[in-house]
């Protein structure tokens, strides 16, 4: 399950969504949200997932990898339908005990799915195309007009950015414990859920300490480079935008008010 976590990776690449500007795939997948949670019939959510498909392909991301990340969500995904199945007023059409299943409860629950997973996948895109650093300067421009309200936004965009970075390394770290401590006969699939949550509790300090200790060590990394915020910086990649991404900017701002205006 662990291995299914997909978000923060980057998959290097040299497709047109790798090259894209940062902040145009920031304000695209803005762009994108906005259209999902206007989608309101069937015509909206076909073209969101159109949109998805298409901007997959392009980036040469397999739909293997794109759906991967969705396991560890996936029981929230069902208890949504679920709730949303035999909670929603409306026509019954089938009925047992306390649970009532309505025709808007089905339409609400297959919206609500694809809705939630229209929204991971792709964010996942983002992620997949987008190296930490190119966020990290992505998120700094965009916010930019926010330092003369004296809000930090370089340091704002660098915990975002090594929060990203370090999810897939967490994971990677707590599979290995794991595997270690399951050859020392530690048992973490057995038994009730109490159980389980239980046994997980020998595997958070290793964790924490693990986790302490690669903060310290990048600490004193960036001191040793004389690293002391955002003033004064300078950069080595000057984000400049291009043709293509007024084109794509253009393209999901009219998918997003489309959505909005028609659906």
């Amino acid at each position: 399950m662990l291995k299914d976590i997909t978000l923060g990776q980057y998959f290097p690449g040299n497709t047109l969504a790798h090259r894209l500007d940062p902040r145009t795939k920031l304000l695209a997948v803005v762009f994108y949200i906005v259209a999902v949670f206007s989608c309101h019939s069937v015509w909206g959510y076909g073209a969101a997932i159109l949109t998805l498909i298409i901007s997959a392909t392009v980036s040469k991301v397999s739909a293997k990898a794109l759906f991967r990340g969705l396991k560890p969500v996936l029981f929230i995904i069902v208890f949504t339908a679920v709730l949303n199945l035999f909670y929603t007023p409306g026509e019954v059409v089938w009925t047992w005990w306390v649970l009532k299943l309505t025709r808007e409860g089905i339409r609400t629950a297959v919206a609500m799915v694809a809705r939630i997973t229209l929204l991971i996948t792709g964010t996942f895109l983002l992620t997949y195309t987008t190296s930490p650093i190119q966020l990290t300067d992505g998120l700094e421009s965009l916010l930019n007009p926010l330092k003369k309200l004296h809000v930090p936004v370089h340091e704002l965009a660098m915990m975002m950015s090594i929060a990203l970075r370090f999810i897939p390394t967490l994971i990677e770290e707590t599979d290995k414990i794991m595997s270690a401590q399951k050859a020392r006969g530690a048992d973490f699939e057995s038994g009730g859920l109490i159980q389980r949550a239980k046994a997980l509790i020998p595997l958070l300090v290793p964790l924490f300490v693990s986790a302490f200790r690669r903060a310290d060590e990048l600490a004193t990394a960036m001191e040793c480079r004389c690293y002391h915020g955002g003033e004064g910086r300078t950069k080595l990649h000057v984000l400049r935008y291009a043709g293509r991404d007024y084109a794509v900017l253009a393209f999901y701002l009219a998918l997003a008010a489309a959505i909005i205006a028609f659906d």
